[in-house]
């Protein structure tokens, strides 16, 4: 995989991520995305933060591109919840507090780690060797369902079918506040908050982000809900409920001066997913039981 410093020019007009997408094929699109938000792009000397930026014809662009380390890919034996595997892809379910992939901080012990291991290397490699198999992520501190392949081919088209909003992804969470509404839906495009760059936000020219909720059940302290994601951006539902006055429980970013009610991370957690198998055509539909740390949540809230 390539690395460092490389320079591009622009030879006609185009969103700066599929420029680069397209001139350094050994990495995704979203993972230009990601080094564009980080700051680690510029148009003629000026860093640009904005995916979505338009290029002219002359501008020349620089991208940095950090160089994978080799003891954030080696594989580790621990243990996993596998809801289900073949020879294209495997769901699990994640317990709250697990990395997905190496970064800052996090050189192993993470999932990617234990996919390795599992798989024995038979993992797509698109997203580079920091992510292997990974196609679609969770924060650390949400549990529950998330799927890897195994292969490009499943990979690119499982790609497809989530930018295509083909594949079904419920969760459950708790929010602060009681939500009156039985049911509802938060049409807001989300982007990279300018004030914290941890943050996502609503903002105008974010993507366009929808999330359905159904309330489950009022407590005097909050509200349990379903959840259903039609789009699928980072931080999406956290950063949908802080938008309408709900923020998550326990949340350290969205709601760090709330209580936390004793929880050690935000309480959100990836019910389930539906999808129609790529291969075989086999609709495939996967749910978990709620983790001990949300039951426990549940039982010293006050129902209304």
């Amino acid at each position: 995989m390539v690395s460092g410093i490389k320079t591009l020019r622009a030879e006609e007009p185009g969103r700066l991520d599929v420029f680069i997408s397209s001139n350094i094929e050994e990495y995704t699109r979203s993972y230009f995305t990601g080094l564009i938000s980080d700051g680690k792009v510029t148009v003629n000397g000026k860093v640009i933060t904005k995916a979505g930026f338009k290029l002219t014809p002359g501008d020349e662009i620089t991208v940095d591109i950090p160089e994978p380390q080799s003891d954030e890919t080696i594989a580790q034996d621990i243990p996993l919840d596998i809801l289900y595997e073949d020879d294209d892809l495997i769901i699990i379910n994640k317990p709250q507090g697990m990395v997905v992939h190496p970064g800052a901080g996090h050189h192993d012990q993470t999932l990617v780690n234990a996919l390795l291991s599992h798989c024995e290397g038979n993992l797509s490699d698109i997203n580079g060797v920091i992510r292997p198999g990974i196609v679609h992520r969770i924060d650390k501190d949400t549990s529950g369902v998330m799927m890897a392949v195994k292969n490009n081919e499943m990979h690119i088209a499982i790609s497809d079918m989530l930018s295509r909003h083909e594949i079904e992804r419920t969760y459950r969470t708790v929010v602060y506040g009681v939500i009156s509404e039985d049911c509802g839906t938060i049409d807001a495009p989300i982007g990279r908050s300018s004030k914290d760059r941890r943050k996502m936000t609503v903002v105008e020219d974010g993507k366009p982000s929808i999330t359905h909720f159904e309330v489950v059940g009022r407590y005097r302290e909050g509200t349990d809900l379903t959840v259903r994601l039609e789009t699928g951006r980072t931080h999406q539902i956290r950063a949908h409920m802080t938008y309408i006055g709900h923020p998550v429980f326990g949340d350290p970013l969205y709601a760090a001066k709330r209580n936390a009610y004793g929880l050690e991370g935000q309480c959100l957690h990836s019910k389930s997913i539906r999808f129609i198998h790529p291969r075989t055509g086999e609709e495939l539909y996967f749910e978990t039981e709620l983790p001990a740390y949300y039951r426990k949540l549940l039982e010293g809230l006050t129902p209304l």
